[in-house]
């Protein structure tokens, strides 16, 4: 891998080229400077500061290019734009919570944060890294472009030029712009909010010159056999390998060091655990772990343990596992605003363990890195997804792409994750064959990228007459057959549990990635009426019951959803007003009785897996 790479997409006007280093993982683990707090902003809808009357982007020197200074030279200067602290966005956060104006707002808004910054290592390189952004970023400091990306939900960085980087009055501009396109991942029909900007953190990375940018450890696949020796393997990626002679892997509470030479920039490792604790959601144990080589050194808190399919059965350390799960959008609905800080993530993890899960579905993008890594200390397994969503191109190579993209990057940030047990390539797509290639292809690049955990989608039921086929032909390609079903909601009522009758084309275990039922929190009426406590309730009780007579190879579910959140699709205004209702947990906080029929089976389920 080099230190460098572009991604060139050729369109009918231009060719676009997108330029970042490659994504360093475990930052907090470095030196860093946070970048978090008031940024001022302009909101550009018709992008001024980036197009000029003749809709051409501006010269990197065009004063009037908003990455330019706003400040004038002389009082007979005109400038037309200006960043001001009457105008302030706290980072990280969306803008659609800041201020009433952003609500139903989707377009360009420019950032700006100023900054005095000093090496710490004068020699070392800086890079400046953003947790996410939503959805197309363009970075820029002191009126020179560091680079593009494209994706709502995962990190990208650059390598900060030493001839860029002063040491006082640094002038940084990001353009963020959540413009929903056809062609880009997810497309322009989603059923949740579309928040927009730097919606997660903002650092700047200090590293040595050579240095360790990625690694993982895993125990390897099918090697398991008892706790004690081990087989671990993985690999260190390192930088400017020419001048790093060798690797050496530290797990201090198990006494184990290792060393490997370096004869690339990726490094194979492979050595026996003489004994070790594995992960899971009872123990949820994390070892950690210290990579050096001899100009650098990183540390990470890393569980060990397996998870694979065995006939009908999902395994996990080689024992049966059922999955009482709940899926999650990354939103605190009490206060209308993305998920983004490990507080929000023990919030809503926690109120996942209160009903019982030992499972979540982080739905319907990967999510903010404090969610995975709160996920592995408190013990809970995790569904992990990219937006593939619906109905996004997929005759388009270009789009392919896209998504390719964002699976990598999602990959790359949390493959030490113990606690993500699934990769998910997207959710209630289309059955065709073009669309079952692309997802397909979708499934081996996952696998060529990690082969240590299970792959899968949510696909949708066949509703025939008599019974419910699972029978996409994406579930030749998963480890784990998975799929949404709302009967008693979007098919009948929710007596059509006591007849349902499922034919599966695959004898693999299957997982119902989504179930539920809408109800606003504190409506109430008999259990006929829609939209009330009790109609959910009464669809949770059937569906219950119905959970209960599935084959052997039922390896658990994830009902929709853990809290109400908000979707622009939902426009019931005495019912749903902007909200998807489906939550166990309404707007306030407040648990709806369904709640409760779920929290029973999965105790139940906890008792006698």
């Amino acid at each position: 891998m080099k230190s460098l790479y572009l991604t060139i997409i050729t369109t009918l006007a231009c060719i676009i080229v997108y330029a970042q280093a490659p994504l360093i993982t475990n930052v907090n683990a470095r030196k860093t400077t946070s970048l978090n707090g008031k940024w001022q902003y302009i909101i550009d809808p018709y992008g001024t500061g980036f197009y000029d009357y003749r809709f051409m982007e501006r010269k990197e020197n065009d004063r009037e290019a908003y990455w330019n200074s706003d400040e004038p030279t002389s009082k007979t200067d005109r400038k037309e734009h200006k960043f001001t602290d009457e105008y302030t966005l706290q980072v990280p956060g969306d803008w659609n919570s800041q201020a009433e104006k952003f609500l139903y707002y989707e377009g360009i808004v420019w950032y700006k944060k100023s900054f005095d910054f000093t090496k710490t290592n004068p020699a070392g390189k800086v890079y400046l890294y953003f947790g996410a952004a939503n959805y197309e970023t363009d970075v820029y400091l002191n009126g020179k472009k560091l680079g593009k990306h494209k994706g709502g939900f995962t990190p990208f960085n650059f390598e900060v030029p030493d001839s860029v980087l002063k040491a006082t009055g640094n002038y940084l501009v990001v353009k963020v712009d959540n413009t929903r396109h056809k062609d880009e991942v997810p497309t322009v029909n989603t059923d949740w909010w579309n928040y927009g900007g730097i919606t997660r953190d903002v650092y700047l990375v200090e590293t040595p010159p050579a240095f360790i940018q990625d690694f993982t450890l895993h125990i390897q696949k099918g090697a398991l056999k008892s706790t004690k020796n081990i087989p671990v393997e993985g690999w260190v990626n390192c930088t400017n390998w020419q001048s790093t002679h060798e690797v050496t892997i530290e797990i201090p509470e198990l006494k184990i060091k290792k060393t490997f030479p370096v004869t690339g920039e990726r490094v194979a490792v492979r050595f026996n655990l003489p004994t070790a604790q594995l992960w899971s959601p009872q123990t949820p144990k994390l070892y950690n772990v210290v990579v050096s080589t001899g100009a650098d050194r990183v540390e990470d808190k890393i569980g060990f343990r397996t998870i694979e399919v065995a006939g009908k059965q999902v395994l996990l350390n080689g024992k049966p596992l059922f999955m009482r799960g709940i899926c999650i959008h990354e939103e605190i609905s009490q206060q209308v605003r993305r998920a983004y800080s490990k507080q929000d993530a023990l919030q809503l993890l926690g109120q996942a363990k209160e009903l019982g899960c030992n499972m979540v579905r982080l739905a319907h993008y990967p999510h903010n890195e404090n969610m995975a890594r709160t996920a592995d200390s408190l013990g809970i397994l995790v569904w992990s997804e990219i937006p593939v969503y619906w109905t996004i191109d997929f005759t388009s190579t270009e789009v392919f792409n896209k998504a390719r993209t964002q699976l990598t990057e999602m990959i790359t940030r949390d493959n030490n994750r113990a606690s993500i047990i699934i990769w998910s390539v997207g959710n209630e797509t289309p059955v065709n064959p073009v669309r079952t290639k692309f997802m397909s292809n979708l499934i081996s690049a996952a696998r060529s990228l990690d082969s240590s955990r299970l792959v899968s989608a949510a696909l949708e039921v066949n509703y025939q007459p008599g019974v419910n086929k699972i029978d996409d032909p994406l579930g030749e390609y998963v480890d784990i057959v998975a799929f949404n079903e709302y009967l008693g909601w979007y098919a009948g009522l929710p007596d059509k549990c006591r007849t349902a009758n499922w034919e599966f084309a695959y004898n693999k275990p299957f997982f119902i990635s989504e179930t539920g039922a809408e109800t606003l929190g504190g409506f109430h009426g008999d259990s006929l009426t829609r939209w009330s406590e009790e109609y959910q309730e009464w669809y949770y009780r059937e569906q219950v019951t119905m959970f209960k007579r599935m084959p052997d190879n039922f390896a658990g579910l994830s009902p929709w959803i853990l809290c109400d959140f908000r979707s622009p699709r939902r426009n019931n205004q005495t019912f749903q007003e902007g909200w998807n209702n489906k939550g166990l947990i309404d707007q306030q906080g407040q648990k709806k009785k369904a709640f409760y029929v779920l929290k029973a089976y999965y105790d139940e389920k906890g008792l006698n897996p």
